[in-house]
């Protein structure tokens, strides 16, 4: 090769942005990505699309710079520290847990591999991270929960006419490990309200069904990957008992729930992709805080409210973004 060939490719090379130069080097970067959804889920394919967008419009796109492994585990925990392994096995250069059980699984299987989560409530309390701010190890990312929140689901549960008198708290405790967190909020709120608190667990098919038995208390559903998974069957019999409810995530009362008050999970999966990018552009997981939720969303059905003979407060429905018709 004569040497002005030789110099022109390497001016070539030289006026790539260097991201794209340590591409052409390294290949593909890797990136293993864990749900508790199932697959073919409204809500996980809601949030596979907006990670998707969100990569690439860094500069990220799968299959071209970026090799993306999707494990889905269904709600089902074994199968999950199944897939935990497989991806800690494909030796990625970063992983996305989506959900408490991920997160779980994947710490005691990848090492050192740097992890951004998401949709995860209290990560100090259940030992991911030393603190918000500082998280230190290889682990951060983003939660689902703000303290207020719980108080707020039960005051929405007091804007409905008839009068709630008496509240059952719903969850799994095997996957909802922070409920306690929760249930502290939720009573401090209750004794404020003249509200009767209940803790009601639930761990299969057979205690969801139960729930339609009592008629004598609405129903608050607790941010759970098993409620979300099963919310089909807490839908059916909550319409069976014929109570108010209020749930984590608006996916309940777009299928037929009354009332949620939730964070947004699109935006989540949008924060997810910033810091999956500048982890892979060189930043330590360490120093990236742990970022609480800032966008909120309040859904109301008035379509169920009358269905169940309900009428929702005015200055309630006034706050709500999305009210089904």
């Amino acid at each position: 090769m004569k040497r002005r060939d030789v110099l022109a490719l390497l001016g070539t090379a030289l006026a790539l942005p260097f991201p794209a130069r340590a591409q052409s080097q390294a290949g593909p970067r890797r990136l293993g990505v864990l749900t508790v959804t199932a697959a073919d889920d409204a809500i996980g394919q809601t949030r596979t699309a907006v990670l998707l967008e969100a990569l690439a419009a860094r500069g990220w796109k799968e299959q071209d710079n970026l090799q993306i492994d999707w494990r889905s585990g269904r709600g089902d925990r074994a199968l999950i520290g199944r897939f935990a392994g497989e991806l800690a096995g494909l030796n990625p250069d970063i992983l996305l847990a989506i959900g408490t059980p991920s997160v779980e699984e994947l710490r005691k299987r990848a090492g050192t591999t740097p992890m951004v989560f998401a949709v995860v409530t209290d990560p100090v309390g259940q030992g991911f991270v030393e603190s918000l701010a500082r998280p230190g190890g290889s682990v951060t990312g983003f939660t689902d929960f703000d303290g207020p929140m719980a108080g707020k689901w039960l005051e929405m549960l007091t804007q409905v006419t008839p009068k709630v008198s008496r509240v059952r708290v719903v969850y799994n405790p095997a996957t909802a490990p922070f409920a306690g967190l929760m249930l502290h909020t939720i009573e401090d709120a209750g004794r404020a309200l003249g509200v009767a608190v209940e803790a009601v667990t639930v761990t299969d098919a057979a205690s969801i069904a139960a729930l339609a038995g009592r008629t004598d208390s609405a129903l608050l559903v607790l941010p759970d990957f098993f409620t979300l998974a099963n919310r089909a069957r807490l839908l059916a019999a909550v319409d069976e008992a014929r109570i108010p409810a209020v749930y984590w995530s608006r996916s309940f009362v777009e299928e037929g729930g009354l009332m949620s008050y939730s964070t947004d999970s699109a935006e989540q999966m949008r924060q997810a992709a910033s810091y999956i990018d500048r982890i892979l552009k060189g930043a330590k997981p360490a120093d990236l805080p742990v970022q609480n939720p800032t966008k909120f969303e309040l859904a109301v059905n008035l379509k169920t409210a009358r269905a169940l003979g309900l009428t929702i407060s005015p200055s309630l429905l006034a706050i709500a973004d999305t009210v089904v018709e």
